[in-house]
This record gives C-alpha cells, sequence and structure tokens, in this order.
C-alpha cells in the first residue's frame, strides 16, 4: 500500500500516534455524513477526503492561540482544534448549538474561542483577515503567526495577489496555504493559471515558498514546523503550494463526471490515511489492535454526539432576535463637549477627532494611501507619524479590497481600524469586504467589526466622474453597517469620536467641498453625538425640508433668499440609523415636505425616506413627498456641467411649487 515516503525525523511515537488519530477523525465524520446525504438528513457537504493530511498538519503546528483560517474542505482544521463534535453537528444542522444560530451553513463560521475565522465564499477576503490578525500580533510583538488557507482556484482572484503583496511589504507572518487539489469547482488547472507552480509566485513578492506533498503528513507537518519556529523568530510572510486532490466532487450534489477516471486511480494510491496507517504499521508504531481501538473511540464520540444533537429541538425563529442580532449592541458612550471652543474648518474637525481618538485607543491604527509622511490627499493626517508613528499610521499600496479585510482582521484581533479611501468612488473595488464581510459578521457569529471607513466624496470641485460621487446608498441599504454624512464641523468630529467607539462598521461620509469652505466654533476637548439623532437647523411651519451633507448648506442658502417660507430644516446627519421620530414629527406639524439629496433620484436615500413618510404620515400630508435630486448620469468635470448635475438651482424652483398645493 505505501507509495509515500515517510521520514519521522526526530518525532517520538507519541506524536505519531496523535497525527494519525487526528487523520483518522475527520475522515470518519466524512465517512459518516456521506451516509447521512443519501440518507436526506444534511443538506450540503463539501468533502475534504483525500486532503485530510494538509488541514491536520497545519494545525498541529501552531499554538493554540494562534488563528488559522480554513476553507469549507478542512474538516480537520476544527477536529484537531478539539471543538465538540456535537457543536459541530449542532453547526450543520442549522441547530441552535452551533456557531451562527442557524443563519449560515458547514464551514462559514467562525469562533474566537477556538481561533479559527471561517471563510465567507467570496473566498479572497479571508487572506486580508489573515494579513490583519498577523498585523495585530506584530504590533503587540507577540511572535504569533496566522495560517490561511485558499484553493488553487481562489488564486485568480485580485484579493489572492492583494493579500500576499501587503504581507511581503510589511513582513507579516502568515503562512500562505494553497490546497492545489487540480479543479477550482470544475475548471481544471490548465484553465486557472499558466505557471508551472503556483508557489512561483512567491518570487513575484519577494517572498519565500515551498511545494509540499500534501498527503504526507509527515511532510507537512516537518516542514510547517521548521517554517513555524522560524517565522515566530522572524516575522515574514511564507506561501505554501499543497499538492493534492479532490477526491469527491466540489460538492456532493455536483459529482464527479469532468474529472477524468484515470486520475482518481492515480491518486487513491497515495490516500493519506491509508498510506500513514500502513507505515505506522509496516514500523512496529500501530498495531492492529490499537488502530481498532482509535476507531472504535472515534465511532463511540461521532454516533453519541451525533444522536445528542438529534434531540436538540429545531431553532426557532424570532423576530426580536433576528434583528437583535444584525448589529452589536452598542451604548453609546456620552461624553459632554467642554465650554472651551475654538474655529476651526469642516477638515479641522476631522483631522482632531482622529487625533484624540488614537491618544484615547492606543490599539487604534489608522490605513489609507499616502496618509503616513504626506498627510493623506488632504492633509487631514498630517503630523499624524510623528505624534503616533508608522506602525499606526500605515501607507497602504493601491488595495483598497485586501486593506478593509486586514482591517477587519486586526478588529478580531483586538485592534481599532481606520481605513481612509482616498476618494469614496474608490470604494468600488473595497465594495465585497464592506457589504459581504464587515457588514454580516455579527449576525452571521457574532463577531464585531470595529472598522471605520472614512469616504471623502461629493461634488461642486470639478473632480469629474470619477472622484465626485455621493455613493452613500450603495450601503444604506446593507443590513449591518451604520452610515454617517456630516455638514458641520462640530457634528464632523462628535460623529467620528463615536463612529469609533462603536464596535460595528461604520462608513463615515466626509463631503469634499466642505472641507475649508465650512467653519465653527467646535470643543476642544474630546466629545461624542449619537447616532440617529437628526439636528434641527431652523424650525417653521410651512414645510419641512430633509438633507444632509452639502445639501444642508444649499437648503440653507437657499432659505434664506426667501424669508417667507417658514420651514423645518432637518439635518440627518446619520442615515443608518435615521431620526424616523424627529422626521415624522415635523411632518406632521408642516404637511409638507421636500427631501433633497446630492446623489442620484433613483434607488437613493430619498427615495426610501419618501415611501415611509407616504406610509407613516399620509393622513398629515397637504401635498405629495417631493425628491430633488442630482440628474441620472454620471457626474461631469467643467463647471456649468457640474452645476446642471448638482441638485441645488433645481431644489430653489421645486420648494417653491411645492408651496403652492
Amino acid at each position: 500500500m505505501e507509495t509515500l515516503n515517510y521520514d519521522k525525523k526526530s518525532l517520538s511515537n507519541e506524536v505519531l500516534l496523535d497525527l494519525y488519530k487526528k487523520l483518522l477523525k475527520p475522515r470518519m465524520i466524512e465517512e459518516k455524513m456521506l451516509i447521512l446525504i443519501r440518507q436526506g438528513k444534511v443538506s450540503k457537504w463539501f468533502s475534504g477526503i483525500g486532503q485530510e493530511a494538509i488541514a491536520v498538519g497545519v494545525t498541529s503546528v501552531l499554538e493554540n492561540d494562534e488563528y488559522v483560517l480554513p476553507m469549507h474542505r478542512n474538516l480537520g482544521v476544527f477536529t484537531s482544534r478539539n471543538i465538540p463534535l456535537h457543536r459541530l453537528f449542532s453547526q450543520w444542522q442549522g441547530k441552535a448549538n452551533g456557531f451562527t444560530k442557524g443563519r449560515d451553513r458547514s464551514f462559514h463560521f467562525g469562533t474566537q474561542e477556538y481561533k479559527i475565522i471561517g471563510m465567507i465564499s467570496h473566498l479572497g477576503p479571508q487572506l486580508g483577515i489573515a494579513d490583519g490578525i498577523a498585523l495585530a500580533h506584530k504590533l503587540r510583538k507577540e511572535n504569533k503567526i496566522t495560517a490561511v488557507f485558499t484553493g488553487e482556484g481562489a488564486t485568480s482572484e485580485g484579493d489572492f495577489h492583494e493579500a500576499l503583496n501587503v504581507a511581503s511589504v510589511w513582513d507579516l507572518p502568515v503562512m500562505f496555504i494553497i490546497e492545489n487539489n487540480g479543479y477550482g469547482l470544475s475548471t481544471p488547472t490548465n484553465e486557472q493559471y499558466r505557471c508551472e507552480n503556483l508557489a512561483d509566485r512567491g518570487a513575484g513578492y519577494g517572498m519565500e515558498s515551498y511545494i509540499i506533498d500534501g498527503n504526507n503528513i509527515l511532510e507537512v507537518y516537518n516542514k510547517l514546523n521548521e517554517l513555524a519556529i522560524s517565522m515566530r523568530e522572524n516575522p515574514r510572510p511564507v506561501l505554501i503550494e499543497m499538492k493534492t486532490f479532490r477526491m469527491r466532487g466540489h460538492e456532493e450534489a455536483s459529482g464527479t463526471k469532468y474529472i477524468p477516471q484515470e486520475l482518481f486511480d492515480m491518486w487513491k494510491v497515495k490516500d493519506p490515511v491509508e498510506n500513514y496507517k500502513e507505515y505506522l504499521l509496516n514500523n512496529g508504531i500501530l498495531t492492529p489492535e490499537l488502530d481498532e481501538a482509535f476507531r472504535a473511540a472515534i465511532k463511540n464520540e461521532i454516533d453519541t454526539d451525533w444522536q445528542k444533537v438529534q434531540e436538540e429541538p429545531a431553532i426557532e425563529a424570532s423576530l426580536e432576535e433576528e434583528l437583535n442580532d444584525v448589529y452589536k449592541p452598542y451604548t453609546f458612550e456620552d461624553y459632554k463637549p467642554s465650554e472651551t471652543k475654538e474655529n476651526i474648518r469642516f477638515i479641522d474637525a476631522i483631522s482632531q477627532s482622529l487625533k484624540q481618538s488614537m491618544e484615547k485607543y492606543p490599539n487604534m491604527v489608522i490605513m489609507g494611501q499616502d496618509i503616513a509622511e504626506y498627510g493623506g490627499a488632504f492633509k487631514i493626517t498630517q503630523g499624524f507619524v510623528e505624534a503616533f508613528g508608522k506602525d499606526r499610521v500605515r501607507n497602504t499600496p493601491i488595495c483598497e479590497s485586501i486593506i478593509v479585510s486586514t482591517a477587519m482582521g486586526l478588529s478580531i484581533n483586538k485592534y481599532k481600524a481606520v481605513v481612509e479611501m482616498q476618494f469614496a468612488d474608490f470604494v468600488s473595488t473595497g465594495f465585497n469586504p464592506i457589504v459581504n464581510l464587515l457588514a454580516k459578521s455579527h449576525y452571521r457569529w457574532l463577531e464585531h467589526a470595529d472598522v471605520v471607513v472614512r469616504m471623502p466624496c461629493g461634488g461642486g470641485t470639478q473632480a469629474g466622474p470619477f472622484h465626485s460621487q455621493t455613493n452613500e446608498a450603495w450601503f444604506t441599504k446593507t443590513p449591518g453597517l451604520k452610515v454617517v454624512y456630516p455638514a458641520f464641523p462640530y457634528d464632523a468630529k462628535g460623529l467620528l469620536n463615536t463612529a469609533i467607539n462603536d464596535p460595528n462598521p461604520v462608513i463615515y461620509f466626509e463631503h469634499k467641498a466642505l472641507y475649508r469652505s465650512i467653519q465653527q466654533e467646535v470643543p476642544v476637548d474630546y466629545y461624542t453625538i449619537p447616532f440617529g439623532k437628526a439636528a434641527m437647523i431652523k424650525e417653521g411651519n410651512d414645510v419641512t425640508v430633509i438633507s444632509f451633507g452639502a445639501g444642508v448648506h444649499w437648503a440653507m442658502e437657499i432659505l434664506s433668499n426667501h424669508p417667507e417660507v417658514s420651514a423645518d430644516l432637518i439635518d440627518l446627519r446619520s442615515l443608518q440609523p435615521l431620526d424616523y421620530e424627529t422626521i415624522f414629527a415635523s411632518v406632521k406639524k408642516t404637511g409638507k415636505v421636500i427631501i433633497l439629496q446630492e446623489d442620484t433620484m433613483f434607488g437613493g436615500i430619498a427615495s426610501d425616506l419618501s415611501a415611509t413618510i407616504m406610509e407613516t404620515c399620509f393622513e398629515s400630508l397637504d401635498a405629495p413627498v417631493k425628491r430633488v435630486a442630482s440628474l441620472e448620469s454620471p457626474i461631469p468635470f467643467m463647471k456649468n456641467l457640474e452645476d446642471q448635475y448638482l441638485p441645488k438651482a433645481r431644489f430653489e424652483k421645486e420648494l417653491l411649487v411645492l408651496l403652492q398645493f
């Protein structure tokens, strides 16, 4: 049977047998699951049969407090960390005793208790999470490593390249494990990449790399153990390609008809469990009796824990619990403003907030393009390197996606992260980790995402289609995100402080045209403003005007030109959550509403707010709710075109028409 060359080096028999038990356990669990699938008792399964040595070997060389980020074929990671089987079974059955309260399936979960961070289906972001976790360890000088898995198919994703580049540039102690099993779902490797070995890509990032026989548990264990010790002493990333084969389909329902039979025949004789068993038997380390005892004990554990889960009740749908778990509970920390004030610009207020928050939180890191010595595109972080050092004020490569994921990794490993998008327009390249990772983490497995994404945005500066968008609607419809959009320096500072305090992900919009054009008396010391509380800028009886950001200033100007108009002017300040109480009270008082937003009309805040007002305050309305927004086009460059695009001029006309009702 033995076709693999085993070299135990200095490993004791105890270690050799422990590795065998660790290999045997996920194999026997999988064999049980395959039976249960055929019986209709398990809905979906991603088999790792034939690949067990990789997951077991990687996890076995890690210390228990070192994070590992597996894929959906890495059952051996979970069993090697000794997660009780009944909890794993509960997870797969969607029971309350699992890790996601029935909200996600199979291996799409994480657990801080066992230092395992499960994947999301978009694959790439978990590589960035590993970067962030490793960065936190490095900042604390803890001599810890992080291991993250990916498949050969996912190496085609941009996030793979971004993550390796960041890890290399920052010397992060990340063990990047590529499980090359020959297929990305059904696409063979010759349709995935042209290089001979994926490990060859390490050279392009200045990163050492290795190719390992992923079916040989001793080769995996010995080489990775050597690397782990070295990486703890000398922090750096390493790329490891594990050559293996997937003995079953992408998932059980997909079958294997697309895979040539000769490949199965070739790899069957290299089975990592059976080959290692024969090696141990042939060398007198394992006896048939001991093997049988191991199997009997594992079978008993599987059967006992499976039965225990069958006795658990089906999960009950609770509307309150589902909605309450979208965000991590957070009690607003009310820091009162000081009496001492100074007249500062909008941009200064943001800078002050960041500086005072960095002083308040030694575990806070700011990341973004050109934010260090240069001070950022708008000079908001100028002088921060001198004050806080380059470890905490970090220039990033141009890779928005992986930096957002890195921020999530920092959050997982007890840091706060603030990410500056150089322009809000550029967030599109980081969209996936924001809406599919940050936003869903607490709901999926109760892990907070202590991340603020700063978004310089807005028109009026003749910056053209790629530097002028107000794209808040991309995020306000995503449950799990909080969205803030101040219009005044006082609010900018207080709301940003709250955003940094809040353990939930916050998208924080800063209108570029307000940076240096708006000044206000602002408290010198640290203070906070709660989310979901609008500001009443002006009070009146004729009409309710609702806006945010630069729109508030446009509305103030127009209303000042029409002193005959008695208006409530509401500055929303935060868009998620919204202050419905203030809005509804004003509408019921005035009976007329006009909503002004800088974004284009369709699908924007104004549309949803209009519908909500119609549904809630219909009997109080004396006229249809009016919306005013920018043209349905990209934002142009030339001033006359931009002025036409923006809604300021149209707002005055529509306001006066509304008042005629």
